[in-house]
């Protein structure tokens, strides 16, 4: 990848004739101090890999970030699960409140090279939408279709993890729509990416379908362990 694409993505800058949003700048970020970047490195995760993966920095919390969000209004969400499904779903945000809700804590790790603990979302697990939609035996892959054409891909296997959902808020607050609001994905052990914000559907494939930066030399495997940041 050149290093003009890197900085286009470091820096979040809004692409495609202002279609695909900016997330955030570097600057409007709070770093933890350096001391405690140190002990945060020590730590490890019940499956032993460190906390904070290679080459990320421990921030403290993430400003409103700027770009062109989709509508952040609950009344305009409207999710359609379709594809190899059994049974098409549609659901409209009540629709999505009336499904079983959970709190959700988990690590953010964003390929430009910062990393938030201990988000505290709410949310719906993906698998509790899957297991509504019944994937067929043929499914294989789970496309988020999200905002201004948006879209990014995990394997069937990831999006039925107990902790990848969909949230709607945010450190007890109605997820703000600079962050994705009303509803945005979230992958916790991939690259933040992949958590589509803004979501508007959700197609289930057999075969997969690479997404808005994947097709632009992102990595799709997207693993913040092995620093998966680009396409090899």
């Amino acid at each position: 990848m050149n290093e003009k694409a890197r900085l286009s993505r470091r820096e979040f800058l809004s692409v495609a004739a202002g279609t695909v949003v900016a997330i955030g700048l570097p600057g409007l970020f709070a770093t933890v101090a350096e001391a405690r970047q140190a002990e945060l490195a020590g730590l490890l995760r019940p499956d032993g890999r460190p906390r904070v993966p290679p080459g990320q920095t421990v921030i403290e919390r993430i400003e409103d970030m700027g770009g062109r969000p989709g509508s952040p209004r609950p009344e305009d969400f409207a999710l359609r699960v379709q594809g190899e499904v059994a049974t098409p779903l549609e659901l409209d945000f009540q629709g999505l409140m009336d499904l079983g809700q959970q709190d959700f804590t988990c690590d953010v790790h964003c390929v430009t090279g910062w990393t938030l603990l201990d988000a505290a979302w709410r949310g719906v697990s993906l698998s509790t939408i899957l297991d509504r939609a019944q994937p067929t035996a043929d499914a294989r892959f789970v496309v988020f279709q999200a905002a201004h054409g948006y879209t990014t891909s995990i394997p069937l296997t990831e999006a039925s993890k107990p902790d990848v959902f969909l949230a709607h808020s945010l450190f007890g607050a109605p997820l703000p729509g600079p962050n994705g609001g009303p509803v945005r994905g979230v992958v916790p052990d991939r690259y933040f990416y992949k958590s589509a914000k803004w979501v508007e559907g959700i197609k289930i494939v057999a075969r997969d379908e690479r997404g808005y930066w994947e097709k632009r030399g992102y990595s799709n495997s997207a693993d913040p362990w092995k620093e998966e940041r680009y396409s090899r």
